[in-house]
């Protein structure tokens, strides 16, 4: 399976439309959060995406609120949130949201370390792990050097060892790849990332 996937799209034009022209080649399209930018514009991200030529299995950043998300979410859209989905045999699994808790305040959708890990308890298997937020230590570094990923979804990825572990979110580490086990860690951004899965 041939797969599209971006996060941190935060509204921008040409981004949007490099990813619909690349979707063309695409059996699925993998968005890993943040379409908007601080909980306004969700709605002009979804018609930015509308000519998305394969299914697309999005989680919400924390930009976005998954009831946000699921609201303007378009009929080949799913939206996943601590749950998971089968495409074409390919089990994937979705946790959106800030990770540990941001600093940015109220507008942003945050969990904590606790919330996360309960969350991502409910995936016992995935080919396939998505979340908004990197783990800690890999695809993690703020352009000060910070380390601000999660543990909690450090544990799921060691835990459950997908082949393939997306995020975005910090936005210095965009492109940051490394493995957690047997799992291939990609720190995605607004670019057109191409992965093939066997399964």
């Amino acid at each position: 399976m041939r797969i599209l996937a971006f996060s941190d799209l935060h509204l921008a034009r040409a981004r949007a439309a490099d990813l619909v022209a690349a979707s063309v080649d695409a059996d699925l399209v993998i968005g890993a959060g943040d379409f908007c930018n601080m909980r306004e514009g969700l709605d002009r991200a979804m018609q930015l995406l509308s000519g998305m030529a394969a299914p697309m299995v999005l989680v919400p950043g924390n930009a976005e609120s998954a009831d946000e998300l699921r609201a303007v979410a378009l009929p080949e859209m799913t939206v996943l949130h601590g749950a998971g989905v089968e495409v074409d045999g390919l089990r994937l699994f979705g946790l959106g949201y800030g990770v540990p808790v941001t600093p940015f305040g109220g507008w942003s959708c945050d969990l904590s370390e606790a919330l996360a890990g309960q969350m991502l308890d409910e995936c016992k298997a995935a080919d396939i792990l998505i979340t908004h937020s990197p783990p800690k230590g890999l695809g993690d570094l703020t352009s000060g050097g910070l380390s601000v990923g999660s543990t909690a979804i450090r544990a799921a990825i060691e835990r459950v060892q997908p082949q393939l572990a997306l995020c975005g979110h910090i936005h210095d580490s965009w492109g940051q790849r490394g493995m957690i086990g047997d799992s291939d860690v990609v720190n995605l951004g607004p670019t057109v990332n191409w992965f093939e899965i066997d399964h």
